[in-house]
């Protein structure tokens, strides 16, 4: 396929989250309630509440972003040169406003747009929704109201596979295997990364998972334009 895009203008991202409190015992009465009734639905009667919490980080109303990374291309040399960004840490709104900082400064022109995979369901709107909670205006790449389909500026690599069909998931590590992208879920997965957080207190070892996925969706993109793969010595920390 063709993307019609350039490299240049693509802001690739992924995001980490978490539940916003360490075990269930931190959570408030009225959050534990209104918990209860957001995942009735999902966990039937397999899953107490109080187990299900451990998936509360895929939720923006009971979780919380604990690291973005973001990748953008740039030519260096007249070679194709990936520069990977993080914002991280345990203040949710600093990082948030760092990050709405880059899109503000360097990615806020018509021809910009974001990727992820899986985006348009997941990254983007919670971040959008942690913006909100933070009093945090948001920026002109996640500020969709008014916009008719054709005029957001979100690409979505899941999105991209589907050619069509609705119907149709693809993981991220499927997708690498596949078309022979080194995996990015060679340490750990989104399943893990609350243990490492609040157990292992280990962010450095999140933010190197969240930026394998953040080169990850870059690589998906050059191969779906039939382009080569990015070589290690192409992928920079910014």
């Amino acid at each position: 396929m063709n993307l019609h895009l350039k490299l240049e203008n693509i802001l690739f991202i992924d995001i980490e989250t978490v539940p916003q409190e360490a075990s269930w015992n931190s959570v408030s009465e009225n959050t534990k309630q209104l918990f209860d009734q957001k995942t009735k639905y999902q966990r039937k009667e397999e899953f107490t509440v109080e187990e299900f919490y451990e998936r509360a980080g895929i939720w923006a109303e009971f979780g919380k972003i604990i690291c973005i990374s973001a990748g953008f291309f740039v030519n260096q040399k007249n070679e194709k040169q990936l520069r990977v960004k993080s914002f991280f840490g345990d203040d949710e709104k600093e990082l948030l406003v760092d990050f709405k900082k880059l899109l503000d400064t360097h990615f806020n022109k018509n021809e910009h747009v974001l990727c992820a995979h899986n985006g348009k369901e997941f990254d983007f709107p919670y971040i959008a929704r942690r913006m909100i909670v933070h009093r945090i205006e948001l920026p002109k790449k996640l500020n969709l109201f008014g916009k008719k389909p054709w005029e957001i500026p979100h690409l979505d690599t899941m999105e991209l596979w589907k050619f069509g069909d609705y119907k149709h998931y693809s993981s991220l590590k499927l997708l690498t295997s596949i078309l022979g992208i080194p995996s990015p879920k060679d340490d750990i997965d989104g399943s893990e990364v609350a243990n490492v957080y609040y157990k292992e207190k280990n962010v450095d070892r999140i933010v190197t998972y969240c930026e394998k996925d953040t080169v990850a969706v870059a690589q998906l993109v050059l191969r779906f334009n039939n382009e080569e793969l990015l070589e290690e010595y192409q992928i920079v920390s910014a």
